[in-house]
């Protein structure tokens, strides 16, 4: 019986919060198995990373400067397939964790999770096992049916008056900085709460806070 230890989960940690990465770090280096090899501020320096260390997981904050999450994912995916992907995030949306899900990331945990699952998903994840609770799978499911597809059903224009709805701005002022009439307006607003079947300016406003996308007028991914 051999008496080689373990090798130990090797592990970058992609933060563009200094702070958080030092904690981040001192967390996990009171597991014995797990070894930090490198840090990442952003996107960029991501992609210089992992060519060089190679670790076997990839803990990334959803939002930082540079790729886009699923961005990352796929890159890695491509082009250094023994790296595994795990968000960690402080970043708690429905959105983002349906966009984690369906990129094909090891998982989604958010910055207050306690050792002991954040240790047990870094080694499902370093076995290629996913680590998405039976909560979080359907927490999803409901955002893709009640949000998504509404979404979807605005057109661009819609979804750029929608964006000024948001800001609290009346028709007259939406009508001036779109350069289109009042009475057009008058009719994208209306059919703006047809389709995400709401009454109310003030719901569209609240609506839009807490569901619109990074970049709203993009298309589909």
């Amino acid at each position: 019986m051999s008496d080689e230890p373990s090798p130990k989960i090797t592990i970058v940690i992609a933060d563009d919060d200094k702070l958080a990465r030092i904690g981040i770090r001192k967390f996990l280096s009171q597991v014995e198995d797990f070894k930090i090899v490198g840090e990442a501020k952003d996107g960029f320096e991501i992609r210089k990373l992992i060519p060089k260390l190679r670790p076997k997981i990839l803990l990334l904050d959803y939002r930082m400067p540079g790729p886009r999450a699923f961005e990352q994912e796929k890159w890695v995916r491509e082009n250094h397939p023994e790296t595994l992907v795990l968000v960690l995030t402080a970043h708690e949306r429905d959105a983002y964790l349906t966009k984690t899900i369906e990129s094909g990331m090891a998982g989604f945990l958010l910055k207050h999770e306690n050792l002991e699952r954040l240790t047990l998903a870094i080694r499902r994840a370093a076995e290629g096992t996913a680590y998405f609770s039976d909560e979080q799978i359907e927490r999803a499911r409901q955002w893709k049916q009640t949000v998504e597809t509404k979404w979807e059903a605005l057109s661009q224009r819609e979804r750029e008056v929608l964006q000024h709805l948001a800001a609290g701005e009346d028709n007259k002022s939406i009508a001036a900085a779109l350069s289109i009439s009042l009475k057009t307006i008058e009719f994208h607003v209306t059919s703006i709460l047809k389709k995400l079947e709401l009454n109310s300016r003030n719901e569209v406003i609240v609506w839009a806070l807490k569901h619109q996308p990074d970049d709203p007028w993009a298309a589909k991914d």
